[in-house]
């Protein structure tokens, strides 16, 4: 079966509809530019909308099939100019017949565990178009690939939350519960006005209406604890607690044991509820370690005040609070105890179960707190458990490895690690296909990335790419795709909610000699052999249609008349609404009115202050219960050298690296490097001023950035927020980021032996004024190609 690119016969819309992680969006087309408009219930649409109808007209669009040179002419040592080469563009047969030989050769030669195949990054919205998930089904025909398990969001938080609460996920209570019954709500290392403002589907922003009715609120009081100012205290009027960077769980601490010197920690509920809870106060009160975790001792290392730790005891203790906790202090070195602890903060506050009570460790992403609609999930393509051309070769080492330490297994093949329980076994990597992610932005330690990726091991790297990220231009060949608005698909709205299905229509022609994800791996997979596996004989248009009629048989247990397939695609948007049983969750209620009847999914049915299965582990940077460990890089481990800790947050104006070409732009197109946020006590002491070019060092690179002096962060850090295109140049000798991606910072270490997730939200740094010439920013530029 041959599938004609342009053989579609979907029904014309009335209305041109699209999505994206920033939102749904009516359409209008004039000569050929796009203008979005949000969708009828978008109150709080995203400030991002420009840049969003700019994607498939950006400077840096891959347009053309590309091959690097020396990599075409089979040139001896040719991986070493990966990232530095010269690009052919080539035809579309010749590009996908050298990348079908390169995937047939390697699993010919070595068998699927010499091919990482995870493809890790956030894609597109679209379900049948998620670059991601074809790239992964395409391998799982072929023979299978080493998976990356885990993620860089939450890694540590969903490793280690099954020990604790028995899920790695944990349904969000409703938010009008909270506005019903909650008097303190605490952002920690949570900032919604940011993160909220996308969608692992299409973000419908349902929970911004919650979120404002805490502005002067007559009952509530909400609380930021965060190293950096964040955009939600400003827009609630919140109070903020600056506390330094990788110390909350000391913080944490010091607020229990407060906690219990004052009486305020709920005995009854910890001892029918919780498990271990007597082993971790022992270790609270000093009885296990003989140091004590009083107030005092956690302002020392947390720089919060102990008048203000035990303010927050007596405050937290004595009203109706919610936790609401982020990610990003999790993403740090011991990462897992950020949420562990968070979760026994809660215990001993007893308010778990109850409405405006506990933790809530989703409100900051996928509007989550939406109270549920009945709606479906709309899924993408599965990956096949069986492939189409058996192995042919055994498995060279384990074929799972965690996501955040591939680049440490291409270093050190045939190693052995420990990972949540198991021993792992690095495989020999000869083969990368990544589509739809861009690794050198979310990897820690980008010059380590960037030697590794070079490695002569890998025989080919091949990129499915829309536009020229950093990761394109380290690869051997690049197959240009197409944005969301060049094609068809259809999305889910609402991640937590799930209050929407979308047609995501083709608002204009594909740009330059750019394919649909669909059509460039099917096309693949007809040369390595897979075809009928991978297409299941359907056109894209087939998987659409398949895909609706599927998620409408669901829907019509809420809908008194379901649209038909041809009828939603005119309309392009079929919602649902909030379920009375979704108004009116709390989680963990069931558990909180019957522990023995309805019991968590642990060991012991309890909320597990103390896991014996992970005791038995016996790891030394993850103990039985959760506790404090000071980090390698952070304010304590502040030199001459490298005085200053790094805070790597989410930028409002990007998504991860996605946009970064429209982030720091200027109205006449000037490019801007990545701000750097320091405070005016450490911008005097080094001479900076706002506007100045600042070279940023730690022990393992360096970024140039600009500088923006403003006591938005604690004294002593400094914030460069996360997702600026890596673009490497060598000055003075010596190759630094001249554009401000923070990864050129930070560690490549695991966050502990439990999850080995990513540590990627500080480190220790320098900041000095630069004073050499100053370097043009090449982030968005195509590399020079030559035709074939």
């Amino acid at each position: 079966m041959v599938f004609p690119f342009t053989q579609m016969t979907l029904p014309t819309p009335d209305h041109l509809t699209t999505a994206s992680h920033w939102g749904v969006f009516r359409a209008a087309v004039n000569d050929g530019r796009i203008t979005l408009t949000p969708a009828a219930g978008d109150f709080f649409p995203s400030p991002n909308v420009h840049a969003i109808e700019a994607q498939p007209y950006m400077k840096s669009r891959v347009l053309h099939p590309m091959v690097r040179k020396s990599f075409l002419e089979k040139k001896p040592g040719n991986a070493a100019n990966r990232g530095r080469d010269e690009w052919v563009q080539v035809d579309w047969d010749t590009a996908l017949n050298l990348a079908a030989d390169s995937i047939n050769h390697v699993y010919d030669t070595y068998g699927p565990s010499a091919v990482f195949g995870q493809s890790y990054g956030w894609k597109s919205s679209g379900a049948i178009q998620s670059a991601v998930t074809l790239v992964r089904r395409l391998l799982a025909c072929r023979g299978g690939y080493v998976k990356g398990e885990n993620n860089y969001s939450n890694g540590a938080m969903r490793k280690i939350l099954p020990y604790v609460i028995g899920s790695a996920y944990q349904k969000p209570q409703s938010f009008e519960r909270v506005l019903e019954s909650a008097e303190r709500i605490v952002f920690w290392s949570a900032d919604p006005a940011i993160t909220n403002d996308i969608d692992w589907f299409a973000s419908t922003h349902g929970t911004s209406p919650y979120y404002n009715a805490l502005i002067n609120h007559p009952r509530i009081r909400t609380v930021c604890i965060n190293p950096v100012k964040p955009l939600t205290a400003e827009k609630l009027g919140s109070a903020w607690v600056p506390v330094r960077p990788g110390t909350d769980t000391a913080l944490m601490l010091g607020i229990i044991y407060a906690l219990e010197e004052a009486n305020l920690a709920d005995h009854e509920f910890l001892k029918t509820h919780t498990e271990g809870w007597e082993g971790f106060l022992a270790y609270v009160m000093g009885q296990e370690d003989g140091c004590p975790k009083s107030p005092s001792w956690a302002a020392d290392i947390s720089g919060v005040p102990e008048a203000t730790i035990r303010a927050l005891a007596e405050d937290l203790g004595t009203h109706r609070t919610t936790l609401i906790t982020g990610w990003g202090a999790q993403r740090a070195q011991f990462g897992e105890q950020f949420h562990w602890m968070a979760f026994t903060l809660a215990a001993f506050l007893g308010q778990i179960g109850l409405p405006g009570g506990g933790i809530q460790t989703e409100y900051h992403t996928g509007s989550a707190g939406d109270p549920a609609t009945a709606g479906p999930y709309i899924p993408n393509l599965p990956v096949p458990k069986v492939p189409a051309i058996p192995p042919s070769h055994p498995d060279q080492g384990s074929r799972v490895i965690p996501i955040a330490r591939f680049v440490d297994c291409i270093e050190h093949p045939g190693k052995v690690i420990d990972f949540n329980g198991e021993k792992i076994t690095y495989p020999t990597i000869r083969l990368l296909v990544w589509g739809g992610g861009n690794p050198f932005t979310h990897q820690p330690d980008t010059m380590r990335l960037e030697r590794a990726w070079r490695s002569e091991q890998l025989e080919a790297t091949i990129v499915i790419e829309t536009h020229w990220t950093a990761t394109a231009k380290h690869a051997d060949i690049v197959l240009p795709a197409t944005t969301v608005y060049e094609r068809n698909d259809i999305s889910g709205a609402g991640e937590q909610a799930r209050n929407m299905i979308v047609a995501m229509h083709q608002l204009v022609p594909p740009q330059g000699e750019c394919r649909d994800d669909y059509w460039i791996t099917s096309e693949l997979a007809r040369r390595i052999g897979v075809f009928d596996a991978f297409t299941e004989g359907k056109t894209l248009e087939d998987w659409i249609r398949a895909t609706y009629e599927k998620a409408a048989k669901t829907a019509e247990l809420s809908l008194d008349t379901v649209p038909t397939f041809e009828e939603f695609w005119r309309s392009g948007i079929l919602k649902f609404e909030p379920t009375e049983s979704g108004r009116r969750f709390v989680d963990f209620e069931d558990f909180r009115n019957d522990p023995v009847g309805h019991p968590l999914q642990t060991p012991s049915g309890k909320i597990e202050i103390w896991s014996k299965k992970i005791e038995s582990y016996g790891y030394a940077d993850c103990l039985p219960h959760p506790a404090y460990f000071e980090p390698s890089e952070g304010f304590a481990q502040a030199t001459k050298e490298f005085p200053l800790a790094l805070v790597a947050p989410k930028s409002v104006k990007r998504l991860h690296s996605q946009l970064d070409e429209y982030a720091n732009r200027e109205p006449d197109g000037t490019q801007l490097r990545e701000p750097l946020t320091i405070t005016r006590k450490d911008a005097e002491a080094r001479g900076i001023e706002t506007g100045d070019v600042v070279l940023v060092r730690s022990r393992r690179g360096a970024a140039l950035t600009r500088a923006v002096v403003e006591n938005t962060v604690i004294p002593g850090a400094v914030v460069l927020h996360h997702g600026a295109w890596f673009d490497p140049a060598v000055l003075d000798g010596k190759e630094i980021d001249v554009h401000g991606n923070p990864n050129s910072l930070t560690q490549d270490i695991p966050t502990s032996s439990l999850a080995c997730g990513n540590v990627a939200s500080t480190a220790n740094v320098e900041v000095t004024k630069w004073v050499g010439p100053i370097p043009e920013i090449r982030a968005f530029t195509p590399p020079s190609a030559s035709a074939k």
